[in-house]
């Protein structure tokens, strides 16, 4: 009778690492990697040295210094003899600012104009193509010029809203004044105010929060998990018996109501801007730098989020279409709820890229005089401390990180979209 048995395993030698296909791709990578960190730890040693020989190296206590410089638009309270970390930070904001109000009005222009390029109507559809092409084979600094430009020079000054006969007024029953200087709106204020809790005491960054903000913000979030939990449950009736209870009513009352009964509670009214002296005094100032450096980077990039919304909506089958008006379904419903839901996943990768591309030309903010974190950080906090390395990599490390947050964040919405296959 024949015993049959498993054939002896071979022992591992070294020379697989080189002749067997099992072992050779790894080995390619580990020495690949091995090369690389030496090639970076030459740099970085032979770049400190350099810094040593030249009496410069690297040391970032030059935060701790006064900034020595002011900074007109922010947010947070800063006076010139703050720290240059308190003025990165503070242009880290505005940063931040023109970043998020840029990716908002641009992703909703560029929806409007991309879906109105497709339009039937030969004017409208001819009008969005000349709005794209113009202003994406622009470079945007021209139009962050030219919109700065046309603020300053169109707009009237503070003197012309003075006098008996004034030649400029006031907007919305005279509470917003539109100015050469800037755009002064009213601001919040809260006559029975819950105060504020300082953090970081007084370090250079220190900054108050409202209570009043937190408690607005709680009540907000409250309303809507409230809001989500009438619509379930209005979706499990419906389900169920195929009747949909009215709810709008029930939802309007749950983010009305609280949040005007808050308000009442603090004492909310608005500080109006007024002409005293040589300029406007209360409100909230919205200067021209950031008005231009906003429209313009918003205008720049929707000519491109238009674009990829259109090339979205023209790769969804014409069928689902004229299935869904075969149902009865009006043109733009058909838009809002079959065929944009479907063009996301077409849409969203490329759209991210043009956060990024908007985050990173936010950088052009010097060129108004917007001081932003390339500004601060990277221009007169350089330039005054002699710094270069240790402020250029610091700003390439804010870039990083924020282009790594809008990335993560615009990245989890799509795998919250895309299609599940069953």
């Amino acid at each position: 009778m024949t015993t049959l048995t498993d054939p002896p395993k071979e022992s591992f030698r070294l020379s697989m690492l080189i002749y067997d296909t099992r072992y050779r791709s790894l080995t390619i990578q580990v020495v690949a990697m091995m090369g690389f960190m030496l090639l970076a730890a030459w740099l970085i040693n032979n770049t400190l040295t350099n810094l040593a020989t030249l009496g410069k190296p690297i040391d970032f206590g030059f935060f701790r210094d006064p900034a020595s410089y002011d900074i007109n638009q922010r947010l947070l309270d800063y006076t010139s003899r703050d720290t240059h970390l308190r003025a990165s930070f503070i242009g880290l904001l505005n940063t931040l600012v023109v970043a998020v109000l840029g990716c908002i009005t641009a992703t909703v222009v560029g929806v409007l104009v991309g879906v109105l390029r497709l339009s039937s109507n030969w004017l409208v559809a001819r009008i969005m193509t000349v709005y794209v092409e113009m202003f994406r084979n622009v470079p945007v600094l021209l139009w962050i010029v030219l919109v700065m430009a046309i603020l300053i020079e169109s707009l009237p000054a503070p003197r012309a809203f003075r006098g008996e006969e004034p030649t400029a007024t006031m907007n919305f029953f005279d509470t917003v004044a539109v100015t050469n200087r800037g755009v002064y709106i009213p601001e919040p204020l809260f006559s029975r105010s819950l105060g504020d809790i300082s953090l970081f005491g007084a370090s250079s960054m220190r900054f108050n929060i409202s209570l009043d903000l937190i408690a607005i913000l709680v009540v907000l979030g409250v309303c809507i998990f409230a809001v989500r939990k009438v619509t379930a449950r209005a979706n499990r009736i419906q389900e169920a018996t195929g009747d949909r209870p009215t709810t709008w009513y029930i939802n309007l009352g749950i983010l009305v109501l609280p949040m005007a009964a808050l308000l009442v509670a603090l004492g909310f009214h608005l500080g109006y801007p007024a002409l005293k002296g040589f300029n406007f005094q209360g409100g909230t100032h919205l200067r021209n730098s950031l008005i231009a450096l906003w429209l313009a980077l918003s205008l720049y990039t929707a000519a491109f989020i238009a674009e990829i919304v259109r090339g979205g909506i023209l790769a969804i089958s014409k069928g689902q279409t004229e299935a869904a008006g075969a149902l009865g379904l009006r043109p733009n419903r058909i838009m809002s709820l079959v065929v944009l839901p479907q063009a996301l996943r077409v849409i969203i990768p490329p759209l991210i890229s043009n956060y990024l591309n908007l985050t990173k030309n936010s950088s052009l903010a010097i060129a108004v005089g917007y001081m932003d974190i390339t500004g601060t950080l990277g221009g007169i906090t350089m330039n005054q401390t002699g710094r270069e390395l240790e402020c250029v990599l610091l700003l390439m490390l804010v870039y990083l990180s924020i282009s790594l947050l809008i990335s993560a964040v615009m990245n989890w919405y799509n795998n919250r979209v895309k299609l599940v296959e069953r």
